[in-house]
């Protein structure tokens, strides 16, 4: 081989490695890029993840958000969103309140023991019974329970009162009323579930369909707020007053006997 091929050779050989090296630099700035890139997008995600995230937070609930809607108030009632609701003769000379929670246990014992008595001095003219309802058990657990029941109340109230009384004794019957550790009442299949037991609520459409679109969502929100601004004094579940006075002072009501004596000594008063 001449000297002249010999340098030829080495030129050339150099100058394939000279532009080997130049795509080797090309794709190793590539990749960097791809990698910047890729690390730049991974924190922007992560930073609108979290700010999303804090966005969720801060936004109220479904039923929080309830409190500054309009109500649609069911039938038979009165005063304010509908916040009224009174059962029983015109004749009846004084009104009973009664303080509930749907979720309340001693509520349910209550109606397990005395509702019938309660329900046979309605009936009887003795007096009328005003129902006022809270849901403050669910801030105990963030359940949404009492607000739901409260508003499938307010959908058999739609119906009738005697609908609304007969599914509200159905409610917290020994069968139906879960442990207050369970929130069942949060689910719309359970609460028609017990409503079928009720032959005014039974495969009523109209009704169901008020329990699963909630249209009666804003007016248990109004109902609960009526319970927490009462200027009666009552902080618990279940509580009776008459004539702006606690009966029996107070005193937790669970007998037929403590019902009657209290409610004698209140139409008296």
């Amino acid at each position: 081989m001449s000297k002249r091929n010999s340098q030829t050779a080495k030129t050339a050989a150099r100058e394939r490695l000279r532009q080997e090296r130049e795509r080797q630099a090309k794709r190793d700035r590539a990749r960097r890029q791809i990698i910047v890139a890729a690390s730049v997008v991974g924190v922007l995600a992560a930073a609108g993840g979290i700010g999303y995230a804090v966005v969720q937070m801060n936004k109220p609930s479904y039923w929080e958000g309830l409190k500054d809607a309009k109500v649609v108030a069911p039938a038979n009632t009165t005063g304010t969103n509908g916040t009224t609701v009174v059962i029983g003769k015109d004749s009846a000379k004084k009104t009973l309140k009664i303080y509930e929670d749907p979720r309340c246990p001693v509520c349910a014992q209550f109606e397990q023991v005395v509702g019938s008595t309660v329900k046979k001095d309605i009936d009887d003219g003795k007096f009328k019974l005003q129902f006022i309802s809270g849901t403050f058990i669910d801030n105990h657990d963030n359940g949404v329970g009492s607000k739901n029941a409260l508003s499938a109340l307010g959908a058999a109230l739609d119906v009738s009162p005697e609908a609304f009384v007969e599914y509200k004794t159905a409610l917290y019957s020994a069968k139906w009323h879960p442990d207050e550790q369970t929130d069942k009442f949060k689910d719309d299949s359970y609460l028609i579930k017990v409503a079928d037991t009720v032959p005014a609520l039974k495969n009523n459409t109209k009704f169901q369909d008020a329990v699963e679109k909630g249209t009666y969502d804003a007016w248990a929100m109004a109902m609960s707020k009526t319970f927490d601004d009462n200027k009666e004094g009552v902080t618990g579940t279940p509580s009776f007053v008459m004539d702006g006075k606690k009966l029996s002072g107070g005193k937790v009501i669970l007998t037929v006997a403590d019902f009657n004596s209290g409610v004698d000594a209140a139409l008296k008063g």
